[in-house]
């Protein structure tokens, strides 16, 4: 029985390692995001990318703080997150429904 649930961890494991090797992009995308994240929570380094738009036009755009937003809803301060930018209450799970959904189609695309 335990080396039955040992074998099937490492097929899943090697699924999703497939998985994000065939996603190299938005896993190096969501890896930056994460460490900073990380760094941000933990030193109080700021390492994340400013709003380009912002910084060229002055004018913020509807994306503006998303990811203080972010940071601020997995901290669990969520009327911060509200404050910050209410879009991220539209785009968080629109991100979790996309990525399920797409881990899902890879997985019955990619059957042994």
């Amino acid at each position: 029985m335990l080396m039955e649930r040992n074998s099937k961890a490492k097929v899943y494991s090697k699924k999703i390692f497939l998985y994000l090797k065939k996603n190299i992009i938005i896993t190096g995308f969501v890896g930056y995001y994460f460490i900073g994240f990380i760094l941000y929570l933990f030193a109080d380094i700021d390492v994340l990318l400013p709003c380009i738009y912002y910084s060229i036009f002055n004018v913020k755009c509807p994306g503006c703080g998303l990811t203080s937003a972010f940071i601020h809803l997995f901290s669990f301060e969520f009327h911060e997150a509200w404050e910050t930018n209410s879009l991220v209450y539209v785009v968080f799970p629109g991100i979790v429904y996309y990525t399920i959904k797409d881990f899902i189609n890879f997985l019955k695309n990619n059957k042994d």
